[in-house]
């Protein structure tokens, strides 16, 4: 039970990251229920490829990350494109932690000890990398406190919001950015680069993976709509980009210290376990030593976020879409030449739905662009 719970809480502390704070913005945008019926299509796709990931893993005796498993069923011309992919995702990731978390750090603590934005990005980096550098065990045994404190926070917010609720919010909807919410719920429901971490918390345990992989996805899905619930019921169309200076300024001083409080846990806890599973990749999959990964994993994102490449609401809707979306893609033809070298068995057509339907959304999100 111990090791279900520990991964559980891994597992929802890579999932409930930044992301969670562009979700307020798209639904003001787009409509409360629109973006419902986004999460109940993605939800059910995210979690048919955890599935499709974790047989993978579970069914391999070797220890590899996804570029690993992408070169022993698929070949090293797709490992290449696989961990292009996969870096891009992860460090597009990681500059959206930094940009929110550095600036929630210098919302909280400027006022009484001074400082800017990039100092307290600095501060965010240093713990963060490192507990990359610790690795999983000093993680997972904080995961646990954190995610006890983000829930709290989650329901003294909605406490401290219910007064000021305004349900007319929920109701608008606007075409124009109908495909708007895309990218930033592929991106914030994710979490697929874990999935060999929890393979090793459990110890190999089918079952126990799967139930940890449904509960994780559906609670962070129920989380991440619960809060779009109570941010757009309080700020409807003057939601703010990152949600909280929005909120704050509506419900007053009180709030504003919790909320960053908020961000600076959901931001921090994926910052490391995304790292961490950046750097094994590199340390398992191509051979790179073990400090040399933390630092490329680490120093990357933050040597571009230090060319100020800052704006996070677009930086995780074209990391969802494109860098998720193309591995989402890769995972579908990695299952059926595992299926086909494994076990002689082809996979269900009916799942050729899904290139299709991640194709789409890179088109989709690429139009958006373009034409906004």
């Amino acid at each position: 039970m111990l090791n279900f719970i520990k991964a559980l809480s891994v597992f929802l502390g890579t999932i409930i990251g930044v992301g969670i704070f562009g979700l307020p913005y798209i639904a003001s945008k787009a409509g409360f229920f629109v973006v419902i019926l986004y999460f109940l299509l993605i939800t059910g796709i995210i979690i048919l490829i955890h599935f499709f990931f974790a047989r993978i893993c579970l069914e391999t005796k070797e220890i590899h990350r996804l570029p690993g498993y992408v070169e022993k069923y698929l070949g090293e011309n797709w490992k290449k494109i696989t961990i292009l992919v996969n870096s891009f995702g992860m460090t597009g990731a990681s500059i959206a932690y930094l940009i929110v978390g550095g600036s929630f750090l210098k919302f909280l603590f400027a006022p009484h000890f001074g400082g800017n934005e990039l100092t307290y990005g600095l501060i965010f980096f240093c713990f963060g990398a490192y507990l990359i550098f610790k690795g999983i065990k000093n993680i997972s045994q904080i995961e646990i406190f954190l995610l006890f404190i983000f829930f709290v926070i989650l329901f003294i917010f909605f406490l401290r919001a219910f007064p000021f609720f305004n349900f007319e919010y929920l109701k608008t909807m606007d075409w124009q950015f109908i495909v708007f919410p895309y990218g930033v719920i592929l991106f914030s429901l994710w979490g697929l680069a874990i999935v060999p971490e929890l393979k090793e918390i459990l110890n190999s345990d089918k079952n126990k993976l799967r139930k940890v992989q449904i509960t994780g996805i559906l609670i962070a899905a129920i989380t991440y709509l619960f809060f779009i619930f109570v941010i757009l019921s309080v700020c409807g169309p003057d939601t703010s980009k990152e949600a909280m200076s929005g909120f704050s300024g509506t419900l007053g001083n009180g709030v504003i210290g919790l909320g960053f409080i908020f961000g600076i846990i959901t931001c921090f806890t994926s910052f490391i376990t995304l790292g961490l599973t950046l750097k094994k990749t590199l340390w398992y999959d191509f051979g790179v030593p073990k400090n040399l990964s933390w630092f490329i994993v680490c120093f990357l994102p933050l040597f571009l976020y230090l060319m100020e490449l800052r704006e996070f609401i677009d930086i995780i809707s074209i990391t969802g879409a494109l860098a998720i979306g193309a591995e989402g893609i890769i995972i579908v033809f990695l299952y059926n030449a595992f299926l086909k070298k494994r076990f002689s068995e082809k996979m269900n057509p009916l799942f050729y739905f899904l290139p299709i339907f991640f194709i789409a959304g890179v088109c989709l999100e690429i139009f958006y662009f373009i034409t906004r």
